[in-house]
């Protein structure tokens, strides 16, 4: 769980302090570290400070509990050695009114431990030092807001595309300039997007998945338990803070790692952590679980670490699990029997009440941008978009049964066709209606077109006679599959060749020599306005 002793507030490092011109502060003793840094500022003029410390803090003191005779004895060693031991991030001395200048043996006491020394001038007050540093970290939890804002927006933006596994991966590894990973229940890489480590990280960025994967088999007899210190598991979620090591107050030194480097628990009865992260090769290693223990494991590896990436990383690692889990609540099993129902031959009016009681439906039809096939993933997230679970990806379009009442809106990277809202025995021709709405979205280049039925002449002609006629009038055309559909389109688009052929997928000279081919068979002038309005009616009763 979280570490108690330190602030939810970003720390502030040391040189941003040194760097404020307002405060004049000098460094003058201790190590130049740019990774030195500050989580509070603390006033003591205690001779042991050690008792009221919780460590990262910048101690103030005027040297008012110098003694007169301090610099002969062991006094500042004393002083600083327990300043160290609490963690202490740096001390700031006051000079004036106590002392004129730092004591000299204070300098060298720090020196000699490693501790940063500034001097504080006169004119500077120790509130004014403290307020300085909760104004930086306040910029700094700004700009880490509004980082984790920007990275939360662009990764929903990459999981509603038509590709949303390998989209938010890209978004997240440049979000964290690094690479991020999907390893699949069997450990192979499904997906990856950034740029890869070299092949020792990417080893032990594979083995650490194995570390948070549940229903691991046993390692086998004499196997590492885990690696050494540098590597750490947490019994933590994706949602979770900072792990407590990796914020301890003191310095953390690794330990010699395991030559076969992490390694599941070896207690099979203990469950697996849904975290674990490893330094290896100067990158920072991190792999998550997803969703409820079906095997799929997030890795990523970057450069660093720094403020904000854990939260990105787990808003990748909840929308991951969504792109990647599978149904199994009451709804799905419901929605299984009546797939069973319907193979079995029930009517879909019967079947329709296990989806959901009094609804109509649309059927929309979907086909990606550009030349990408739909993978069943991209088809589950475009399902997740339109509200409904009921999909099914048949070749280069995918098909969604709706809910009437969620009305289908354009979506980013996709062409869809909408049927008219139907009643459950009217699927079928709602089916129908869908695919031709794409295909005129398609030849139209709009992203969206609706089925848009209204009252028209056809309505008065009673509907078997309508298909009887349709069937003899089409009847020469109809033997050959690829005319009705054409000539359809082709009537559709005006007479359009060129829209003709991007709706069907073909060259123009194919429809050309479909469109006389039909004009041939059927023994009339397609160019004759009532011939096509004639046609037109017969060919939407077949």
């Amino acid at each position: 769980m979280p570490d108690s002793t330190v602030p939810p507030t970003p720390p502030v490092p040391l040189s941003a302090l040194l760097a404020r011109e307002d405060l004049a502060l000098r460094r003058i003793a201790g190590p130049d570290d740019p990774g030195t840094v500050v989580h509070w500022v603390h006033t003591s003029e205690m001779a042991d400070p050690y008792p009221y410390l919780l460590g990262g803090e910048l101690l103030l003191t005027a040297g008012v509990h110098i003694p007169e005779a301090a610099g002969a004895g062991t006094y500042f060693d004393d002083y600083v050695s327990r300043i160290v031991a609490a963690g202490g991030a740096a001390l700031g001395f006051g000079v004036a009114p106590v002392h004129d200048t730092v004591p000299r043996a204070l300098v060298a006491a720090c020196e000699r431990y490693g501790l940063p020394l500034l001097e504080v001038p006169p004119q500077t007050t120790f509130s004014g030092v403290a307020r300085a540093v909760w104004q930086l970290m306040s910029q700094a939890r700004l700009s880490e807001l509004r980082r984790v804002t920007e990275a939360q927006q662009s990764l929903a933006s990459a999981a509603s595309r038509p590709d949303p596994v390998p989209s938010v991966l890209r978004q997240l590894a440049q979000r964290l300039g690094g690479w991020a990973v999907l390893y699949g229940p069997e450990g192979a890489e499904i997906a990856g997007a950034g740029r890869g480590p070299g092949g020792e990280a990417s080893a032990a960025l594979a083995r650490l998945a194995e570390v948070v994967r549940p229903d691991r088999p046993a390692p086998p007899a004499g196997a590492a338990s885990q690696a050494g210190s540098a590597s750490r598991a947490h019994s933590t979620g994706p949602g979770s803070g900072e792990p407590a090591a990796a914020r301890s107050r003191s310095a953390h030194r690794p330990g010699p790692a395991s030559p076969a480097g992490p390694q599941p628990p070896t207690d099979p009865s203990r469950p697996a952590p849904t975290s674990a992260t490893d330094t290896t090769a100067g990158l920072h290693l991190a792999a998550y679980a997803l969703g409820a223990g079906r095997g799929f494991v997030l890795g990523v590896a970057a450069p660093g670490r720094v403020p904000g990436d854990h939260t990105i990383v787990s808003v990748a690692a909840v929308l991951l699990s969504l792109l990647t889990a599978e149904q199994q609540s009451g709804t799905g099993a419901a929605r299984s029997a009546a797939l069973v129902r319907l193979l079995l031959g029930a009517a879909p009016e019967d079947v329709a009440p296990l989806l959901g009681e009094g609804r109509r439906w649309v059927v929309v039809h979907a086909r990606p941008d550009g030349e990408r096939v739909p993978d069943a993933v991209g088809a589950a997230a475009l399902g997740a978009a339109l509200g409904s679970a009921l999909v099914d990806p048949a070749g280069d379009v995918v098909r969604v049964l709706v809910p009437a009442d969620r009305a289908p809106d354009p979506l980013p990277g996709w062409t869809l066709g909408v049927s008219a809202a139907v009643a459950p025995e009217d699927w079928t021709v709602a089916d129908t209606q869908a695919a031709r709405a794409l295909a005129r979205a398609r030849a139209t280049r709009a992203p969206l077109h609706r089925h848009g039925p209204r009252p028209a002449l056809a309505d008065l002609v009673p509907p078997g006679e309508a298909a009887a006629h349709a069937r003899t009038l089409l009847a020469p055309v109809t033997a050959h599959p690829a005319l009705p559909e054409t000539l359809r389109t082709w009537l559709s688009l005006h007479g359009s060749w060129d829209r003709t052929a991007v709706a069907l997928s073909v060259h123009r000279n194919t429809v050309r020599q479909r469109i006389a081919r039909c004009a041939t068979l059927l023994e009339t002038d397609l160019d004759d306005p009532d011939v096509r309005m004639e046609l037109w009616f017969a060919l939407r009763h077949i």
